[in-house]
């Protein structure tokens, strides 16, 4: 195990306090616009979509509105598609790949499935690049009732009208070298603990949830998504950043244990994507392309089981 100490913000061995979120916080740059990356798309598709504003984020002096494409035809009737993008703000693809999916592909899916898109859940983070919100919280690790992370709170809120009848909740997500490099070490060093060095998987792979792994659906994914780029394989261990592989390309977590955004309906397909764009052998156009291809087959797969 690595001491935290190299970390420049804190002291081994002590959780930070609010001086250290602050030194933390002031040391975060803006280094791209979700104005114009995101909210410009979202302006694009609002004659197919209703465009639905689900919160806004007060982080002064900016602020941030958070918002949803929902199927122009909704229809209670029908089973409920959940695509969310941008949990953690700097995994670039969930974000585009959201868009894509609802720009080219959400269409398809008109008279058999009610279609909710959220692709950006953390703007601040899309921004500076990084996986926390400005109070060095994780958003993906409290999706939780008086969740702490305001992205988290807002996004639970929106899916309240229709929770019970999401069918499929498809969430995603990038690992990238900055996760062994920056984020892993600065989660060590926010909780006071020892840094242990983890691997970086070389490809795609998915999140189930281990109370509702649902493996068909799972794999169903993995064989659309090995069409478009290289799924990861195992590590000599059997693992994927330490879990174990119970499927090519698929580990399982406990996701409303640990507050994940996939457990936040009640659907009974649920799966977190997990693209590396930092592969020598994909490129971001192919990191889009899976997630886009990962959606299509997941809402396929819920619609015919």
């Amino acid at each position: 195990m690595t001491p935290a100490a190299f970390y420049p913000i804190g002291t081994p061995g002590q959780a930070w306090g609010a001086v250290e979120k602050d030194e933390w916080r002031s040391r975060q740059r803006k280094q791209r616009s979700y104005a114009d990356d995101v909210l410009k798309e979202v302006e694009r598709l609002h004659s197919r979509f209703d465009v639905v504003r689900y919160g806004e984020l007060d982080y002064a002096p900016d602020r941030y509105p958070l918002f949803a494409l929902k199927s122009r035809d909704w229809k209670d009737a029908l089973p409920v598609m959940l695509v969310t993008g941008g949990v953690h703000g700097y995994e670039t693809s969930g974000v585009h790949g959201a868009l894509r999916f609802a720009d080219r592909h959400a269409s398809d899916f008109a008279g058999r499935a009610n279609v909710a898109i959220v692709p950006c859940a953390s703007p601040w983070g899309y921004e500076r690049i990084h996986r926390w919100d400005p109070f060095a919280l994780d958003p993906n690790r409290n999706f939780m009732p008086d969740s702490p992370a305001p992205e988290s709170a807002a996004l639970m809120g929106f899916v309240v009208p229709f929770r019970e009848r999401v069918l499929m909740h498809i969430d995603l997500h990038e690992t990238t070298d900055t996760d062994e490099s920056e984020f892993r070490p600065a989660l060590a060093a926010r909780d006071g603990k020892p840094f242990e060095p983890g691997t970086i998987p070389d490809g795609f792979y998915l999140c189930g949830d281990s109370e509702r792994p649902e493996p068909s659906f799972q794999q169903a994914i993995i064989a659309a998504v090995a069409k478009v780029t290289h799924i990861a394989p195992a590590d000599p261990d059997g693992t994927i950043i330490g879990s174990p592989v119970v499927a090519p390309g698929v580990i399982n977590y406990p996701v409303d244990a640990w507050g994940l955004c996939a457990g936040i309906t009640a659907a009974r397909f649920r799966t977190t994507t997990e693209v590396y764009p930092d592969s020598p052998r994909a490129t971001p156009e192919q990191c889009n392309a899976a997630q886009v291809a990962a959606v299509r087959a997941a809402i396929d797969y819920a619609l015919a089981h």
